[in-house]
């Protein structure tokens, strides 16, 4: 099993300079998925956020938004 790591609202606020706030308000349930994104330990009420899923998504999501061409061989381009 990979080490993950577990980080409260204000602990993932100050890693990617956004507002607990909005964390909490915007982005919890809208992007952030429960089992995925982050956890409830014990069933219980605090959040805990999963460092390793925010990051993977948010370069995948990035990668999408990414202008590609597409090469002759099945490669691409990012231009």
């Amino acid at each position: 099993m990979e080490q993950q790591t577990y980080m409260t609202t204000e602990e993932l606020a100050a890693r990617l300079r956004y507002d607990s706030r909005y964390i909490r308000s915007a982005l919890k349930d809208a992007v952030f998925i429960e089992g995925i994104h982050y956890i409830r330990p014990f069933g219980r009420r605090r959040v805990l956020y999963i460092w390793e899923a925010i990051e993977r998504d948010m370069v995948k999501a990035s990668m999408a938004q990414k202008p590609v061409i597409p090469m002759v061989k099945g490669g691409v381009c990012y231009g």
